[in-house]
């Protein structure tokens, strides 16, 4: 493959994009070093954290210098990298929190489905890249759902919900900019809906039995877990299936059986879903979709650590505590404070100005991440920003979503703000990735 690098522009850097990522890592540094201060293990998170962010920026610049159009003739081997990364933690990684996620290393630890989600992204392009005029065929959609299939079933495995929550999403974008029929991608938003929507309410009835008292919610939550039961249900959505196409037939709405037929498999593929994610769970995560249905039902326990992390964000006024003076955060009220609910201690430390210094921080990103997509040379690209813009919308989304109770909490990170090396260093590394883009452009900004 001949590599595009014709450039009619001097500037090769997006000092927009450079600047705003350099400005979430330096408020972050000091918010992680803010919340962990008076921890006993603040000395370890430091400088783990310290060690990360100088490998995230050579990340970015070696990502940035390197000419992103050789993953999409090299997305074969970078695929079988992806397996063998993920089959080598579950082989020989280690539990941590309950997942077999991390491989641990002299000087720090390293969680493969962080990168993984980022070079899944970039193997998915250069798939739908070469699709061409087929890109809207079923048959495009089946092999993209094969591709990535063991992917997700391997982080399944560990068990790691939060990135198949990040990269989902980001597919689904992706999937939008190649071009795929908005039919399909509906058809894919149901298939997440109904197997959301099992998983929730068997983990709700797992946790209340006492409505299990009532028959047909106990019909409902055998379908979990009783042959009988599932064989039951299919039978039952195929003759749902048939009967509104028999009801349209007679309203002279001719709709073709062939959607008819992939709607119900669509409905059927989510149940088997929610299924197996029902069986993954942990009771620590099921705690926290009660958390997130209930919050006010259990403040002491599975509803704590939203409650406290909206406490000590609304506390912080407009100004501020100050950094390493904030009380509910430094005093331990607000768990996880260094990771899932860092953005709590932005609010109390920094205030209501601070959180919207963040805000829009990301918001430059994402803009500038969807202007490098318009103004990609090739369509390779685009679609790797597009990829890109889908997976930190959803971080931003979902880590702002949970601390305001509008998404349950899932374990996610704020890219470039939270602790966590594994992640920082993939999100520096997908921004290279979109500087390379950038610097290979052919209209300038």
């Amino acid at each position: 493959m001949a590599y595009n690098t014709r450039i009619t522009h001097k500037n090769k850097t997006d000092w927009a994009l450079f600047g705003a990522m350099t400005g979430l890592v330096l408020l972050g540094a000091l918010c992680v070093m803010s919340a962990v201060n008076i921890l006993s293990f603040s000395n370890a998170v430091v400088r783990t954290h310290l060690i990360a962010l100088p490998i995230g920026f050579i990340a970015f610049l070696a990502a940035s210098r390197f000419n992103y159009q050789i993953f999409n003739e090299q997305w074969k081997p970078l695929y079988g990298f992806i397996l063998a990364l993920l089959i080598g933690v579950l082989l020989f990684g280690t539990y941590q929190r309950g997942s077999k996620s991390w491989f641990v290393l002299p000087f720090f630890s390293f969680q493969p489905a962080e990168l993984c989600r980022v070079l899944v992204l970039l193997v998915s392009a250069a798939f739908l890249d070469r699709q061409g005029r087929n890109i809207s065929d079923t048959r495009t959609l089946i092999l993209l759902g094969i591709l990535v299939a063991p992917v997700f079933g391997l982080i399944m495995l560990q068990p790691d919900f939060s990135s198949i929550v990040i990269t989902f999403p980001a597919l689904l974008v992706l999937l939008y900019c190649a071009g795929v029929n908005v039919f399909y991608l509906a058809l894919i938003a149901v298939f997440a809906a109904v197997a959301g929507f099992f998983t929730i309410s068997w983990t709700y009835l797992y946790l209340h039995p006492d409505l299990q008292a009532y028959w047909l919610l106990s019909t409902f939550f055998k379908l979990s877990s009783q042959p009988l039961y599932i064989a039951g249900f299919v039978g039952f959505v195929f003759l749902l299936g048939y009967g509104v196409w028999w009801f349209l037939k007679q309203w002279r709405i001719l709709v073709p059986p062939f959607y008819v037929i992939l709607a119900i498999l669509v409905v059927l593929a989510g149940f088997f879903a929610g299924i197996f994610v029902d069986h993954q769970m942990k009771p620590y995560q099921r705690k926290r979709v009660e958390a997130f249905l209930a919050p006010q039902s259990d403040p002491q326990g599975a509803s704590y650590n939203v409650l406290q992390a909206q406490i000590a964000m609304g506390s912080g006024g407009v100004w501020g505590k100050g950094l390493f003076s904030g009380t509910q955060s430094r005093l331990g009220f607000v768990p996880e404070k260094h990771t899932d609910f860092i953005l709590a201690v932005v609010g109390e430390e920094l205030g209501l100005w601070g959180t919207l210094l963040v805000l829009g921080l990301y918001l430059l990103i994402l803009w500038r991440i969807a202007l490098i997509a318009y103004l990609s040379s090739d369509r390779y690209g685009y679609l790797v920003c597009g990829g890109i813009f889908g997976m930190f919308l959803t971080y931003m989304l979902i880590n702002f979503g949970m601390l305001i109770g509008l998404f349950p909490v899932a374990g996610i990170p704020l890219p470039f703000i939270s602790y966590g090396g594994s992640n920082l260093v993939s999100s520096m590394l997908a921004l290279g990735v979109a500087q390379s883009v950038y610097a290979r452009r052919i209209i300038s900004a």
